[in-house]
């Protein structure tokens, strides 16, 4: 080593101390590739300012943006997974759970409840994606069956906002029978003349997109979210051929009859209004006021 790089330079100014940039000052658009001020893509919902680009959106701002103000009474919150089979991977299925809850302050992957949308009430659930992935245990089963049930018992519309990964492999065949156990109680809804509209996120995979999340009287997504059973990638390496541009997008989905409509995150709620005015003028069940449940 040189001598001279030993030595301190006298009377230089001592180096500026490093500090670090928080957490979400910068976000980089999946979309276009810019560089983004974290506070300008939070003002604007979420949404790249340069191409429309939809981040995902914390469950808790899907909530306030969605509903209205003080209308959100939450359902079933007391109920958390188990272990029913004591799985493990690089950890305890058990230890994941808890770790999970404590850091996203959700109980599992689905928070659903009674709430009004532009007036209209509605039985709605949020996937929670940041909770495994948004992925469908049986307590989330239980949850969208229980809010399906709801709906059915009160005559009001039903919405669900779905963004998962799929399937919880971590509940085995557990998981797996939620897939019939939502479908059916969809049925009830259907046999009575009771709306149910699916709104498909990025991504919305797996065994949810295989049951109730294509299964909505009218479905809605937001641009560009994927949305399939198995990823393209895997679908790729299973066929051995090259994917269509855009595969298992939005877009491929609307010009293929998939899904109904795409709407830009700004416009959801009032489309979601309109919908409900315009599917739903079923008269609340006496039940839902606190009668005795008979037909008068």
């Amino acid at each position: 080593m040189a001598w001279w790089s030993k030595q301190k330079t006298l009377g230089a100014a001592p180096a500026p101390e490093k500090r670090p940039v928080p957490d979400g000052l910068w976000q980089k658009c999946e979309g276009c590739g810019e560089v983004l001020y974290g506070e300008e893509v939070g003002q604007n919902l979420g949404v790249c300012p340069k191409c429309g680009f939809h981040f995902a959106l914390p469950t808790r701002d899907r909530i306030r943006l969605t509903l209205d103000e003080g209308s959100f009474t939450e359902h079933d919150a007391s109920l958390e997974s188990l272990d029913p089979l004591g799985f493990r991977d690089s950890k305890r299925y058990r230890d994941r759970l808890r770790s999970t809850i404590k850091s996203v302050a959700f109980p599992d992957a689905l928070v659903e409840g009674i709430g009004t949308i532009e007036g209209h009430q509605v039985s709605v659930g949020f996937f929670v994606l940041e909770f495994m992935g948004g992925s469908m245990g049986s307590v989330v089963g239980e949850k969208v069956a229980r809010m399906l049930e709801r709906a059915h018992e009160r005559r009001i519309p039903a919405v669900i906002f779905c963004a998962s990964g799929g399937a919880r492999m971590q509940e085995g065949i557990l998981s797996l029978m939620q897939m019939a156990k939502t479908s059916l109680a969809l049925t009830r809804l259907r046999r009575d003349g009771i709306p149910y509209v699916s709104v498909l996120l990025n991504p919305t995979t797996g065994g949810v997109a295989a049951s109730f999340a294509m299964l909505g009287d009218v479905i809605l997504a937001e641009p560009r979210a994927l949305i399939g059973f198995a990823g393209p990638r895997v679908i790729e390496q299973t066929i051995r051929q090259k994917l269509p541009e855009g595969f298992q997008r939005s877009e491929f989905l609307l010009q293929h009859g998939m899904i109904d409509r795409i709407v830009h995150r700004q416009q959801l709620r009032a489309e979601l209004g309109r919908l409900i005015e315009l599917l739903a003028p079923v008269p609340a069940h006496p039940a839902a006021d606190g009668g005795n449940g008979l037909d008068t």
